[in-house]
């Protein structure tokens, strides 16, 4: 397993749309670790996409487990996925290993329905609300081609250089 290099913006790769995975083999499923270790190895990092390590395929991983008191549906594994169904809404703060230095207010949804296949490429079906509903919208943009800095209302009044922790 490797920690994989993650591109940052102004990277324009990252404004690319992904691909279908059609190929549910050997070599997806070491990537999909590699994937794993990647976002392990962030700060606070709950979830990535392959988009930010290079690969454009439509792949997502999402974890909120640690998060304490936060309904969850465990480590996700998200390969082909597509929301279904939104409800509600909420602005909320984001951030981004893609965007390392500057974290924003999004409006979400609060609560979506999912499908999605596993590394297997058996279907899956999840629901998910609040944060990890924010969570894996923020990673399925990934896929599209967007970050969060592509939802702020105002770049003037929702983005904030990102505050740095001493050690």
């Amino acid at each position: 397993m490797a920690v994989l290099e993650i591109l940052t913006y102004p990277d324009e790769r990252l404004k690319q749309e992904s691909e279908p995975v059609t190929v549910f083999d050997d070599e997806l499923r070491a990537f999909l670790k590699d994937l794993e270790e990647t976002m392990r190895a962030g700060p606070g990092g709950v979830g990535i996409a392959a988009p930010q390590v290079g690969r454009f395929q439509r792949i997502a991983l999402v974890d909120v487990s640690a998060k304490p008191k936060i309904e969850h549906n465990g480590f996700m594994v998200l390969i082909n996925p597509e929301i279904h169904q939104w409800d509600g809404y909420e602005l909320g703060r984001e951030g981004c290993m893609s965007v390392p230095d500057f974290t924003g207010n999004v409006i979400r949804a609060t609560s979506i329905a999912l499908t999605a296949q596993d590394a297997q490429g058996q279907p899956l079906s999840f629901q998910c609300s609040g944060y990890e509903a924010r969570a894996v919208q923020h990673e399925l943009d990934h896929l599209d081609g967007m970050l969060f800095l592509d939802r702020l209302v105002s770049r003037r009044t929702d983005l904030f250089k990102r505050k740095v922790y001493k050690k």
